[in-house]
Formats: structure tokens, C-alpha cells, sequence
């Protein structure tokens, strides 16, 4: 059987690095912040470096505390509710802000992000295919 999707969005994404990268901005209120985060389908979380809230003028303290558990351990999280822009396809989403200065991962993952996209990926020729989850298939 032959499955058809069709996609919005097509992006070419560098193979000289590790994991799968896309740009996105991040926006609270009039303030907004351009960063490239990875792709991670294992991820249940959208979560991102604690420079980027403090750039948005957040107070990352204030928001819900989640810690966030890996098979390497846990670290503390803050969640803050943000738009979130990636490659023209925007949403407002919970996200969450590490707390420690020194962790330097931004992820898109299931929660927030992937479960709003329809999304394909041809590693072979890295290139990444993005379409809103609700645009006609």
C-alpha cells in the first residue's frame, strides 16, 4: 500500500553535526529569541537553555518545576507557556528552561512541538519536511 503525505515547510539541515538542527524563535510578550535546537523524538519535553528565558525577560523561577529524567540522571527544569516559531510554523507552547546555567541542550520534543506537526525526515539527502499538523494532508 502507498501512504501520501504533503508538506509546507522543506529544510535542508547540516550533516557536519550531531543530531538533526532547526532554526526556531522563541517569543514571550514584544521579546523574542532566534536559536537553532535539535530535533528529539525521544524527548518528551520541549527544553532549552536557561540563557534564552533569561534573554525573554522570564523570571524562570516562577514557573511550574519539572524534573526532567534521562538515563544518564535528572535535572531541574522551569516550565513558562512562550510562542514557539519553528520554520514558519508557530504555536503557543509550554516549554521549559533548565536551571542550571551550564546545561547547553535546546530540544524540540513530543510535548509542545512534535505532537503539532505532521513531519518527515530523508536523512539520506538531510533534508526535513514540515508541514502544521492541521493543513491538509
Amino acid at each position: 500500500m502507498l501512504y501520501k503525505l504533503s508538506f509546507t515547510t522543506s529544510h535542508r539541515y547540516e550533516t557536519n553535526q550531531p543530531g538533526i538542527n532547526v532554526p526556531l524563535i522563541l517569543q514571550s510578550g514584544s521579546t523574542t529569541v532566534e536559536l537553532d535546537a535539535k530535533i528529539d523524538t525521544g524527548s518528551s519535553y520541549c527544553i532549552f537553555e536557561r540563557l534564552y528565558g533569561d534573554r525573554l525577560g522570564l523570571d524562570i523561577e516562577s514557573g511550574t518545576p519539572q524534573r526532567i529524567s534521562t538515563v544518564t540522571g535528572s535535572f531541574l527544569t522551569y516550565a513558562h507557556e512562550v510562542t514557539l516559531s519553528v520554520l514558519g510554523i508557530e504555536g503557543t507552547a509550554v516549554v521549559y528552561f533548565a536551571h542550571d546555567e551550564n546545561f547547553t541542550r535546546n530540544v524540540l520534543g513530543r510535548q509542545g512541538w512534535l505532537e503539532r506537526v505532521r513531519l518527515g525526515l530523508i536523512d539520506y539527502d538531510s533534508r526535513l519536511y514540515l508541514s502544521d499538523y492541521n493543513d491538509a494532508a
